[in-house]
Parts: structure tokens; C-alpha cells; sequence
């Protein structure tokens, strides 16, 4: 089975957030299920410069203003389609902005060019290559399913996967025209959203299949709640809606063998854990007791509830916690936690940007990872403390809740635990929480085994690839029917 992925981002190449994981991790988890995929990225100059030209696949003389290239590669095994166009592409900062974080004004520009060159692919333009499925990841890949849809490959079936509805690339109507998509597409059932032009919307719309990341996702998104305006056209497609839960590439995120760690350690000797605790401890300047280090390794933004978390730091602190905070985000939110951190000198840390080291050593050293997340399509920071014995506590939405078994006392008492959780956007239910966790702690028994069973959970994406493997061969059956 031939696949033909879309998405603006992929790791180990280019980051943003989660959604790069998962377009670098599922081609790998799929080969495991007979699958094949190559995967088209835009050209930005990280992508460009991981590897030497060669004779392009394809060439245009102009897509959406210039002229633009197709190069292919082979990159930690990944078969890469690499969209090679500078005007679009070709700038400093990141994928989706300059380096101030402000977005690129003609991003509609430049991801109507990759949902282009992503359907005259599914249309048989490279010699040699037909897909069976085209996969295109959120909004920015969205509009490959419209163009498909709309020309040569409307017969190809497609899915579109949904990360983050919040994020739906909504732009004004003046910009259809230079789309190159027929008058009928500016319609309800078409590209149009609210009068302007809607590439989540038109993607939703388009596609053979929907899923998400999580089950619990793909009912929240059905709700005004969660819909973010998009609800009624998801209930439409709800026959046609799934959620997969992602996974986590548990060769990089391995505790016995993870090279960022000051220690490695397994289920089996959970207790060498404490030199990488040492480390935090070290690094965030916090007291050295008994009492558990909590972390956060977030973006610092009101969708991850990091404001509720703030408001309740004082009342943490008291509870005997400790917290070390890794994160960036919005300036007030950022500059909060950097207050919290002020007013309980060794008790609480806070450092303003990302690193992926820092980021491991938390996962391997702290007891606790907590996640208030008002909504959470699917999260990955949980499955990462899972697999690192570090007791997840979160908000009861979304993939948090899918992921982590709440330590009720049937669950304790059951031996099945893997974390704690709480009501979203509630901080007296998130501090209870947090003082739960803390009591359990105290009981060190008890919180070993919180840890060796999350330790076990399955986060990797073998289950996930299967059910992504299994959507695939109906739609190629529907198809033939």
C-alpha cells in the first residue's frame, strides 16, 4: 500500500510541536503493517540543507508567484517528497513565522502551493508513483484534499487528520482568486467558512475519512465547547470521524538507554532515577527533601492552562511540592511563572524557552508531570512521563484523559493506576489533585507502583499504526466497491 503523507512540519527536521512527531514517527510504525509512505514537506532551509540537489522529480515555472522544485530523499528513514520553492519557503525564523513569532502574511500562499503540488502527486505526476491514500496532517496541509478534490485525483480516497482545531487557517475571500480552484469551490459545501476561505474547513469537507488523535477528541470536537465553529460540519462527517490516539517513538524515549540522562534506568530499577532528580534539583536551583518535584514542560499558553496553573502556585508550594517549569509562550504567562518562581527561591523554577536535553532529564528525574490543559486533542508530554516513571497529572480531556488510568481507590486498590486527574479549567479540582499526588507520594510503595505500571503502558505506535493501517484498506475497499 502506497501512501502519500502531507504536513508542514516533520521531525527530526522541523519542530513546532507534536504534530512533527507523529509525521516522523507513523511512516516508521507503518512499514511494520505493509505500508509504504513518503511524506511531502515544504523546502523550508533546515529541510533544504540536510541534503545535496540532484536532478528534481518535478519542476513548475510558476506555483502561487515563481518557479519551484521537487527533490527526493531518504532522511532517518523517511522517504521524503521536499517541496523546494524560495519565495514561499526560504526565510528565517519558523515554519509558520518570523523570528518575533509573527505569522507570515501569505501563509495562505505557501500552503495552497503545498496542497497543490500534494494533489497533482495523488494525480500521477511523479513517472512511476500512484498513491493509494493521501494523508494530509491540519489546516496548513488541508487544501490538498480540496485540490484533489476539485481536480484529477477526486477519485483518490483521503484522510484528513485533525491535531488541533483551534489552529483552522482562516483567511479572507479576496485570496480565492488566486487559488486556482473553479468558482463552485467558493461555496457552503466548498472552501468558503463564514465568508472567507477555510483550509481546515475545506479539508474537513474534502476528505474521504477524518480522525483525530484521541477518541475522546473526536466527541469533544462534536460540542460548541471544542467545535471551535466547526462542530456542525463535523456532526455532518461524524460517520466518517475517528480517533487514533498517537503514540511516542519509544526508541528515542527510552529510559535505559536515553543519552540525555545523567542515569538510565527501567521499570526494574525505577530507584536509579534519583541521580537524574539530582540534576533537576541542580539546574532549577531547588531545595534537596523528601518531598516530590513536579514539572512542567509545556508551551506557557491558556489552551494548556498554564494561567490556572499560576494562580494556584502559591497553594502548591504550601502543599509540599516542589515544581520545576520548562516552557515559553505568552509574555504575562511566562513573566507570572517567573514571579512564582521569585517568591519561593528554592521551591520553584522556571526556565523561559525549550530544551530538549533539560526536557528528558525532567521526564527521567522528576516524580510528576502535571498537564491543566483546558483542552488537549492528544498530548504527548503525558506518554513521555509514562514511559519515564513520571506519575502524569492531568486535566480530564481530550488524550490526557485516554492515556493516564485515574488513582481512584479501585484503581490503587486494583494495582492499575498510571496517574492522577482532575477537572479542566478548575483550579481547586487541579490543586486536589496535586494534594492527592502528594499524599500518594508519601507512601512510596504505592507510588512505585503508580510508576511501574505506567512504565508498561503500551505509548508506542504500534497499536495506533494498525488502526491507521486498517482505515487505509477501507477506504481502498470502498474505492473498489
Amino acid at each position: 500500500m502506497q501512501v502519500l503523507s502531507v504536513t508542514p512540519e516533520i521531525f527530526p527536521l522541523v519542530k513546532s510541536g507534536g504534530l512533527a512527531d507523529v509525521a516522523g514517527a507513523l511512516p516508521i510504525a507503518l512499514a511494520k503493517q505493509g505500508v509504504s509512505t513518503r511524506t511531502l514537506v515544504p523546502g523550508y532551509p533546515v529541510v533544504m540543507g540536510a541534503f545535496s540537489r540532484m536532478k528534481p522529480l518535478l519542476t513548475y515555472s510558476d506555483i502561487q508567484g515563481s518557479e519551484a522544485r521537487l527533490f527526493a530523499i531518504d532522511i532517518s528513514g523517511l522517504d521524503l517528497l521536499v517541496l523546494d520553492a524560495p519565495h514561499l519557503f526560504d526565510r528565517i525564523g519558523g515554519p509558520y513565522g518570523d523570528a518575533s513569532g509573527a505569522e507570515w502574511a501569505d501563509n495562505w500562499r505557501r500552503f495552497a502551493a503545498l496542497g497543490q503540488v500534494g494533489a497533482d502527486i495523488a494525480a500521477g505526476a511523479i513517472p512511476g508513483y500512484a498513491p493509494d491514500i493521501v494523508h494530509a496532517h491540519d489546516w496548513q496541509a488541508a487544501m490538498t484534499l480540496a485540490y484533489m478534490r476539485y481536480g484529477k485525483a477526486a477519485g483518490v480516497p483521503s484522510v484528513m487528520t485533525v491535531h488541533n482545531l483551534a489552529f483552522q487557517g482562516r483567511f479572507p475571500a479576496a485570496i480565492f482568486s488566486e487559488l486556482g480552484l473553479p468558482a463552485s469551490a467558493m461555496s457552503i459545501d466548498g472552501v468558503e467558512y463564514y465568508g472567507g476561505v477555510g483550509y481546515m474547513k475545506a479539508g474537513l469537507q474534502a476528505a474521504w475519512a477524518i480522525t483525530t488523535v484521541s477518541p475522546t477528541y473526536a466527541q469533544e470536537i462534536r460540542t460548541p465547547a471544542f467545535g471551535m465553529g466547526l462542530e456542525g460540519l463535523v456532526n455532518l462527517r461524524a460517520a466518517d470521524l475517528t480517533g487514533i490516539v498517537n503514540g511516542i517513538d519509544v526508541d528515542i524515549w527510552d529510559p535505559a538507554t536515553d543519552r540525555h540522562l545523567a542515569a538510565n534506568f527501567s521499570a526494574k530499577t525505577v530507584k536509579l532515577r534519583t541521580a537524574n532528580k539530582r540534576a533537576v534539583e541542580e539546574r532549577f536551583q531547588l531545595d534537596q527533601d523528601g518531598g516530590p518535584i513536579l514539572c512542567v514542560v509545556s508551551r506557557l499558553t491558556w489552551q494548556k492552562g498554564m494561567d490556572v496553573l499560576s494562580s494556584i502556585l502559591d497553594e502548591v508550594v504550601a502543599s509540599g511540592a516542589r515544581l520545576a517549569i520548562l516552557g515559553s509562550g505568552d509574555v504575562a504567562l511566562e513573566a507570572a511563572l517567573l514571579a512564582g518562581a521569585a517568591r519561593h527561591p528554592g521551591r520553584v523554577g522556571a526556565i523561559i524557552g525549550f530544551d530538549e536535553t533539560l526536557s528528558h532529564i525532567m521526564q527521567g528525574g522528576c516524580d510528576a508531570i502535571v498537564i491543566p490543559s483546558r483542552f488537549e486533542p492528544c498530548g504527548l508530554t503525558q506518554l513521555y512521563g509514562l514511559r519515564y516513571g513520571c506519575v502524569p497529572i492531568v486535566a480530564r480531556t481530550g488524550g490526557l484523559a485516554d492515556t493516564v488510568i485515574e488513582a481512584n481507590e479501585a484503581a490503587l486498590g486494583a494495582g492499575v493506576a498510571t496517574g492522577f486527574q482532575f477537572a479542566p479549567e478548575n483550579g481547586n479540582s487541579f490543586l486536589h489533585a496535586i494534594r492527592r499526588a502528594v499524599a500518594v507520594y508519601a507512601d512510596r510503595p504505592v507510588w512505585a507502583s503508580i510508576q511501574r505500571q505506567g512504565m508498561k503502558s503500551d505509548v508506542s505506535w504500534a497499536r495506533s499504526a494498525g488502526k491507521y493501517a486498517q482505515l487505509y484498506r477501507s477506504l481502498i475497499s470502498r474505492k473498489a466497491a
